[in-house]
């Protein structure tokens, strides 16, 4: 059997794989004990698709043609130092995958940077870079404090704009271990979800009001004089602030702002502040909204007043895709160097520099991935080099980056499949899929793990490590001589203290490795002084508002069954049979105000386009749509960015009409 780490979310479970037979099953060590969802239960499926890239291909005016890998390599090295000689090096973008290796990642953020541009950036930015910044500026670093394991000895977990049960199913196991030793549950979201199956507190809330309710939170923690007195003196700043800009946020004032009872909001707040200890997990339904970096901010804030850090509670921003924390920490973000080491770091950039063979490294930060488009239209970005990504569809707003895409003179897309992103590229290569090859992968606790290959390469394709191997060689930069994957780990390891008594050869033998390390903040914050920061923070509205013209909120949902941009659980015969037909949901009471019943076909229009879907009629927020992302939502989702870069997928003002007959409009992009 061989151990692979499943290409799906970020929980990092670990599939043992036959390589005869490929039968998959769970491996019964952490993190996830001997349970699989089912996606990891069917991840091989889309590897063996029929609709595998085998050969490299090129443009040739409306058509692809196959061309030797030699070709490739060559002209596009070629176009790369046309376009930097002309144009400079920040003409040229590179775009880096949550999905491959930690090995992959790090040389693609290296060819960027020693090409001469920071124009390096990854789908983090569509998801928790909001959380990076929140954290970053409060206690230091950008990332979980905790490991899953801790969740089980808290005696209150709230869970807010997330949704465990359909997007990381197998954590919880923790938490209803905690539930079992008494913890208390608080679920916040805009609908009714599975995950609040398990909540003593359900509140569904209005899209756009999370900071008003953590105000609440906190406003009746400090009137109710719950906080933690010692450690606010002692490990933490601005709680006089904190005490002034709350004060205003009353239970009362939250419900009609939030839609959620006061005495609730009172009880658990009251609840979870007496619990002792508590974790507080939170997705996208929190960060993508352009107050994204206010609102991690606001349930931090919470957090820190009752001390709920180290070994008495922890702070879990839960990633999306199976190495989007590790692209992330290998430096793949345009203002970042590897461990989330600012660029204006010097010492740490020339160490950088140093082990790469060079003196320095260029200095001012690069586009983020959602300013690319703008850029582009500009005429700014000449080339971009994308790996496994698929921003045609995962973008908000994205008829505006297919328009862009179009206006690029060279565009590279290193991937398994012809994607929506593809079809304009003037280049594809063939990529190996994660089975087909071996590396480390970071999950959302900063675990590290190596996942082995369980069969050869598909015909003529190759590991992304492989192929950015030959694209460093031929654009002429030092250090590219990798014959092996591990040469590429050793070097990383390099980058960072607590690697340094560390191997390979441990990794591969699955002993536990943390980066940093297991649990962070225990004693003493990450900052320059030790103590964290308490930010007072305000409601912030959404970009746009409801009117009559628009009077719902759209928000965007995950799928158990569907994944992303549908390129892998489309290809997936058991997950696309499980998935079914995706469907909005709409509250009871709206739908009876427009005739409409379960399974009608409407359209949904905001001011960037219109969809067709059908209706499922559900608990959801009155005046709330919510829709399956990416499917096709993204063609009139608000691209607004908060000040991480994200853009604002929760929240879009819409209008719905009930059609009289028709099919929905399929979806083309596969």
């Amino acid at each position: 059997m061989k151990t692979v780490i499943c290409p799906y979310c970020g929980f990092g479970c670990k599939l043992l794989v036959d390589p005869q037979t490929l039968i998959v099953k769970p491996h019964k060590g952490k993190p996830n004990r001997g349970k699989l969802c089912p996606k990891g239960l069917y991840a091989i499926e889309f590897a063996l698709s029929k609709d595998r890239i085998k050969k490299p291909l090129k443009r040739d005016k409306k058509f692809l043609r196959p061309i030797t890998w030699g070709e490739a390599i060559e002209e596009i090295s070629h176009r790369l130092l046309e376009i930097k000689e002309f144009y400079g090096p920040d003409a040229v973008a590179f775009i880096a995958s949550s999905k491959i290796t930690n090995e992959e990642n790090y040389l693609l953020q290296k060819i960027a940077r020693l090409f001469g541009t920071n124009n390096i950036d990854n789908c983090a930015r569509l998801c928790h870079e909001a959380s990076v910044h929140a954290l970053k500026t409060t206690v230091g670093t950008g990332t979980q404090t905790n490991p899953y394991e801790d969740l089980e000895n808290f005696g209150a977990i709230l869970i807010w704009g997330y949704n465990p049960a359909e997007t990381h199913p197998v954590i919880i196991r923790y938490i209803k271990s905690a539930k079992k030793k008494g913890a208390k549950v608080i679920v916040v979201d805009v609908r009714e979800t599975i995950t609040m199956n398990f909540a003593d507190y359900k509140f569904i809330i209005k899209p756009g009001t999370d900071i008003v309710l953590a105000n609440a939170m906190i406003h009746t923690i400090i009137k109710e004089e719950l906080y933690n007195d010692d450690f606010i003196k002692s490990r933490t700043t601005g709680f006089s602030e904190i005490r002034m800009a709350t004060m205003k946020y009353t239970p009362q004032y939250a419900e009609k702002v939030t839609g959620v009872p006061a005495s609730l909001i009172q009880k658990a707040a009251k609840d979870f502040a007496l619990a002792g200890s508590g974790a507080i997990m939170w997705g996208m339904g929190l960060t993508q909204h352009v107050s994204g970096v206010e609102n991690v901010l606001a349930i931090i804030d919470l957090a820190l007043l009752l001390g709920y850090i180290g070994n008495k509670g922890g702070l879990y921003p839960m990633r999306g895709q199976n190495n989007v924390q590790g692209a992330a920490y290998m430096g793949a973000l345009s203002e970042f160097l590897p461990g989330y080491i600012p660029l204006e770091n010097e010492k740490f950039r020339k160490r950088v520099a140093s082990l790469w063979g060079v003196e320095d490294l260029p200095t001012e930060r690069g586009l983020y991935l959602t300013e690319l488009w703008d850029a582009i239209e500009r005429g700014d970005i000449k080339a971009l080099y994308i790996v496994g990504e698929n921003p045609a569809v995962s973008e908000a707003n994205f008829t505006r980056v297919r328009k862009a895409l179009r206006k690029l003179d060279l565009l590279v897309v290193q991937d398994l499949f012809i994607t929506r992103t593809a079809k304009y590229a003037h280049y594809i290569l063939p990529a190996s899929a994660f089975c087909e090859k071996e590396g480390s992968y970071m999950n959302s606790e900063r675990r590290l793990q190596w996942s082995e290959k369980v069969y050869e390469p598909l015909a003529d394709s190759k590991p992304d490590w492989e192929i950015l191997t030959l694209v460093g060689k031929a654009l002429g930069l030092p250090g590219f001589e990798y014959s092996s994957v591990e040469e590429i780990t050793e070097e990383y390891f390099h980058l960072f203290p607590e690697l340094e008594e560390k191997s390979v050869k441990d990794l591969k033998e699955g002993k536990e490795m943390f980066l940093p390390k297991k649990r962070l903040h225990t004693w003493e914050f990450a900052t320059p002084d030790g103590k964290a920061r308490l930010i007072a923070v305000e409601q912030i509205p959404p970009w746009e508002s409801t009117n009559e013209e628009y009077p719902f909120a759209l928000t965007t949902v995950r799928l158990i069954s569907h994944y992303n941009t549908g390129e892998m659980t489309l290809r997936s015969p058991s997950l696309t049979k499980l998935m079914g037909e995706p469907k909005i949901l709409i509250n009871v009471e709206d739908a009876k105000d427009l005739h409409i019943e379960d399974n009608d076909l409407v359209e949904i229009e905001t001011r960037r386009g219109k969809i067709r879907m059908r209706v499922k009629i559900g608990k959801v927020a009155r005046g709330v749509v919510a829709v399956p992302f990416h499917f096709k939502a993204n063609k009139i989702t608000n691209n607004a960015l908060n000040k991480a870069g994200t853009p604002e997928f929760k929240f879009s003002a819409a209008k719905i009409r009930k059609l009289k007959s028709g099919k929905p409009i399929p979806d083309n992009y596969l």
